[in-house]
Order: C-alpha cells, then structure tokens, then sequence
C-alpha cells in the first residue's frame, strides 16, 4: 500500500514540492552560510517525494541526546529559515493540500501535505525515519518516563 501510495503521490503532486525543496536547498549551498538549512532542505525535499511510510521526528526524541540542531542554535536557524523560505514552502503545501481536499480521493495527500506543512516551517533538528523506527524511539522514551516516575 506504501508503495502505491507513493508512487501516486509522487505524480500527483509530490514531484512538484519535492523539487520546491531541492531548489530552496541548492539556493542555501550557493551562500555558504545556508549549508546547515540546504541540508535540511534536501533530507525533506526526499520527505517529500515519498512520505508515505515515514515520518519526521526530532533528533533528541531518537537519540535522546541533544545536539546543535535541537539546541538553542537550532531554534535561532529554525527562526531564520521560518523568515526566508519555511513560511514560502509551507504556504505551497497547503495550498496543494487545498487541491487535494476537492477531491475526495485526494484526502489522504491533503493530509499529508499538511504534514509537510507543519514540517516546512521549523524543519532543522528533525530527521525522517521509518514510522516503525519512530513509535519505537516514543515508546522507549515513554517506558523511560515511567520508570523514572515509578522511582520517585
């Protein structure tokens, strides 16, 4: 179903957005400092060709270690990137989301450029994982939780 899934989103809508990205990342290589956002860029610009069966979650929430991308820098870039091109990519999802919400088939694309929506507008400190590796990295952090709460 995943692959189906893709590949229909691929052509439907997916190609158009993922180059989107790409083309805002090649932008950030070209200025050298935007090297950090360009990266970002073409890891969700990936995302975005083929969402279907992963999913964006924060670094530390994987690794359960900090680094500088879920730190205060990484808040300050998130914070440039929204005023650059954050704000300009998720406006372009939504409105494919729009597209897809006429037609009733296009309901679970819609949802999913939400997703990516809500991922254009703060996408440094994230990274894309299989949905599995992801309710495995929340279930763990949750068992990890409770343990403590239990040791109180």
């Amino acid at each position: 179903m995943r692959l189906i899934g893709n590949v229909l989103w691929f052509i439907l809508g997916g190609l158009v957005m993922g180059l989107a990205w790409w083309l805002v990342g090649v932008v950030a290589f070209i200025t050298i400092v935007g090297i950090p956002w360009g990266r970002a860029c073409f890891v969700m610009g990936n995302f975005s060709f083929f969402p279907f069966g992963k999913e964006a979650i924060n670094r530390k929430e994987l690794t359960t270690r900090g680094d500088i991308g879920t730190s205060g820098f990484g808040m300050l870039g998130n914070i440039i990137w929204f005023l650059l091109a954050g704000f300009w990519l998720a406006v372009g999802h939504v409105f494919s989301a729009i597209a897809c919400f006429i037609t009733i088939i296009g309901i679970p694309f819609a949802i999913q450029h939400l997703k990516l929506a809500g991922i254009a507008l703060f996408p440094i400190g994230n990274t894309v994982v299989s949905k599995e590796v992801a309710r495995a990295a929340r279930a763990a952090n949750a068992q990890a939780q409770v343990n403590t709460l239990r040791q109180r």
